[in-house]
């Protein structure tokens, strides 16, 4: 089995080595967040609704599968029900609100019934260089002329330039891999972000894929040189104000846990201690 890299990982390393120690060898999980909840009902909401065809594809319909989509996510991940219902600080009907908000909001940027995607959460692998590459589109569109459109939604609002890089990481990971399994560039990355109705495009082309294959590879040997040396020294940067490990943190006063047994192979390969890493990207 060839190590493996989603962007969301490979995005953590950038950001901080211990950040990626954290989730990927300790296997650290924030707090459950209700927006983090909501935001994975309304992917549901959007995934589903293309089940539908496409002159029933309605704001109204999208509203209705709200239920439906919540009640199949609790059964799979009861957390997600309970975070909700325990929450005494938290307005069920407020939350609902939010997602349907978020729900209406689409389509004010895209008409559902103009669109056949050819996927969505797609999952995609190729293998460059003897690392494994992976991840899940959200959708993917390819017009009749082959022509492919990676979309991505974004249930928060549009970033400033300080989280707009990350962002656009994650779409270039994605057209990386689909240009090494298809042999074609897509020919548009597209971001779209329900918080405030804004959606960012992108056109990328093969000397920004090269750049991104060159990048990933560099973030992969300096994993490899931190899971041999077993330093993972943190990074500081403003994004550390919204890090759900700071108590960890030794540039907070805090102090990691002890390094599991093993820990260089697991962060060469996370299957190694459970599922492997597949998280949202």
């Amino acid at each position: 089995m060839t190590p493996a890299l989603s962007p969301s990982r490979a995005a953590d390393f950038k950001q901080c080595p211990l950040l990626f120690r954290f989730r990927t060898v300790d296997k650290l999980e924030g707090p459950p967040s209700p927006a983090a909840a909501r935001g994975t009902l309304v992917h549901a909401v959007l995934e589903h609704l293309f089940d539908l065809p496409a002159a029933e594809r309605t704001a109204d319909a999208a509203v209705a599968l709200l239920e439906p989509r919540w009640r199949a996510l609790v059964e799979e991940r009861p957390e997600l029900g309970a975070m909700i219902e325990d929450d005494d600080a938290l307005d069920e009907a407020s939350w609902f609100a939010g997602a349907r908000t978020l729900v209406e909001q689409w389509f004010d940027l895209e008409d559902p019934t103009r669109l056949e995607p050819a996927a969505r959460e797609l999952y995609v692998e190729t293998e460059v260089e003897g690392l494994t590459l992976r991840g899940y589109v959200d959708r993917l569109d390819i017009a009749p002329d082959g022509a492919m459109r990676v979309v991505d939604y974004k249930t928060g609002r549009s970033p400033s330039e300080l989280f707009e890089a990350k962002a656009l990481f994650q779409m270039k990971f994605y057209a990386l891999v689909l240009w090494r399994l298809h042999g074609a560039v897509p020919t548009m990355l597209q971001l779209v972000y329900l918080g405030n109705g804004e959606v960012v495009r992108y056109v990328p082309d093969e000397r920004d894929l090269r750049a991104v294959e060159r990048n990933v590879r560099a973030i992969w040997d300096a994993v490899v040189r931190a899971a041999r040396t077993g330093d993972w020294r943190p990074r500081t940067s403003r994004l550390c104000d919204w890090c759900d490990f700071r108590g960890y943190c030794p540039e907070f006063g805090g102090t990691p846990p002890p390094l599991p047994e093993g820990a260089g192979l697991i962060a060469l390969d996370p299957a190694r201690s459970g599922a492997a890493d597949l998280a949202d990207d």
